[in-house]
């Protein structure tokens, strides 16, 4: 066994820690002492309080903006009009339709349904109540139909003028004037039913003044046609006007309704140019089982206006309801239609004509709602634009899986006639039904240089070619107005149109 043996131990030396420099001592001297005397104290006569700025992250909302200043505009507009009647009915709806406005956002260009619709002109305007007028019946000649002579209501700037109506020729089973003569049964049952959240159908409810009502009772044929007159009087202060209408056929009931929007300057001069208005119009129409309703709207305002209309309709079963729609006037229109098929056997027919020229806008919106089987809808909507005016179509279908066996159709065609025209289309189907036939399609086309070269080698001079060419584009539109009369003074229109 070897011995332990430690192990050998060697000195290590470390280095020596750092001693830092001592610092240098300087001699100072004392500063001298100077006496100071307090200044007294003087407070700003005008405290200054900083202006408090918005947070970078705060909502937008946060800021109030031109279009939701007009919005409480117009909605205080609407509040102060009086009733022509003390009704519960009309002031609940009045109540609600206020509610619905102000929890509703002011359209805009960022909302989908309004993204090609620009209303930044309408919000510029501020617009004043609507003022009752006096005007003289032999300024309503060009708007009268001698069809409807015995048989029409005359609404001044929303207001209903029994002096100038005229519904003699009316069979008996059909009631017609404006709400303070209406049933009550009819305001409590139908009057504000469809309560699908709107901004300016909401605006409308809340200054439910006045309106015509048409009530057609069960089995009853009326072959007189009824003329429903809506006249503004142009003048210098911007006003604004909500007309309202109510129209009801019962079971078995069949009538032909026009409804008609116009415009005479004060005094029954010539029109101004820069004069503006607001219409904000909203129609409702219900059919019973079995009903049919010949509904034909035309739309000339005067160019300066704003017309913005909606129009409601709901359909019981083996109903038929046909739309015959012409928009020619105003700077910027547009029409909100929405169609419910509320029953089996249901046919709905829409058929619209849009011709503007200048920077008007003219805008068809329309929504389809089949929701039972056996549903027919057949839409045709034209378009023709010129000089630097502005179409807009956007047509939904909505086929769900309860409407089996569904025929429905829609067509939107454009026709262009200057190169700075411009048309936004946008036809939708939206099908969860499986046994259903269903189509629709959109064109944008301009006049054919061929058609022209051959209608000139026939003789016609270049803008009679034009012409003829857009007559017949219109026609087709044109023929299903069932009134002669109309028909020829529309087609008058366009013909004029054509040629300018």
């Amino acid at each position: 066994m070897k011995k332990f043996s430690p192990p050998e131990m060697k000195e290590v030396s470390f280095p020596t820690p750092h001693t830092p420099h001592p610092t240098p001592h300087y001699p100072t001297t004392p500063l001298p002492h100077y006496p100071t005397t307090p200044l007294p104290h003087t407070p700003h006569p005008t405290p200054y309080t900083p202006t408090p700025k918005p947070h970078p992250l705060l909502p937008m909302t946060a800021i109030i903006t031109k279009p939701e200043q007009s919005g409480e505009l117009l909605l205080k507009l609407s509040r102060e009009t009086v009733p022509t009647i003390d009704n519960g009915k009309i002031l609940e709806l009045r109540e609600s339709g206020a509610s619905k406005a102000q929890e509703l956002a002011i359209p805009g260009r960022k909302d989908e349904e309004w993204q090609f619709t620009d209303l930044s002109q309408l919000w510029a305007i501020d617009f004043r109540a609507p003022q009752t007028v006096t005007i003289d019946k032999n300024a309503l000649a060009v708007f009268l139909l001698p069809e409807a002579k015995n048989s029409h209501l005359v609404f001044v700037n929303g207001i209903y003028q029994p002096e100038l109506s005229d519904i003699s020729a009316l069979p008996p089973g059909v009631s017609v004037g404006n709400l303070a003569n209406a049933q009550k049964d009819v305001l409590v049952n139908y009057l504000g039913k469809e309560k699908t959240p709107e901004f300016f159908t909401a605006l409308n409810q809340a200054g439910l003044s006045d309106g015509a009502v048409i009530h057609v009772t069960a089995n009853t044929v009326v072959t007189t046609p009824i003329h429903l007159l809506f006249i503004t009087v142009v003048e210098e202060i911007p006003r604004f006007y909500q007309p309202h209408s109510l129209i009801v056929a019962e079971t078995g009931a069949s009538v032909n309704i026009i409804e008609n929007y116009g415009a005479l300057a004060e005094h029954c001069s010539d029109l101004p140019v820069n004069y503006s208005y607001f219409t904000n119009a909203v129609t409702e129409i219900y059919l019973e089982a079995n009903a049919e309703v010949i509904h034909t709207r035309v739309q000339r305002e005067s160019g300066d206006g704003f017309h913005i209309g909606r129009t409601i309709i709901e359909q019981a079963h083996d109903s038929r309801y046909t739309l015959n729609e012409i928009n020619l006037g105003a700077k910027l229109c547009r029409h909100n239609l929405d169609v419910l098929q509320k029953g089996e056997q249901t046919e709905t027919n829409l058929h619209g004509l849009a011709m503007i020229t200048g920077q008007q806008t003219a805008d068809t919106h329309s929504a389809i709602y089949l929701n039972h089987p056996h549903g027919i809808t057949k839409q045709l909507h034209k378009c023709i634009v010129d000089g630097s005016a502005h179409a807009i179509f956007n047509g939904k279908v909505f086929v769900p899986k309860p409407a089996q066996l569904t025929n429905a159709s829609q067509l939107n065609r454009n026709l262009l006639i200057s190169n700075k025209a411009r048309v936004n289309t946008k036809p939708e189907l939206q099908i969860t039904a499986d046994n259903v036939k269903c189509s629709h399609g959109a064109t944008v086309s301009q006049l054919e240089a061929d058609d022209l070269f051959y209608l000139q080698s026939r003789g016609l001079s270049a803008d009679t070619a034009r012409s003829l060419l857009i007559d017949a584009f219109s026609a087709e539109i044109l023929a299903k107005i069932p009134l002669e009369s109309l028909r020829q003074r529309l087609g008058q229109c366009v013909a004029c149109r054509s040629v300018e």
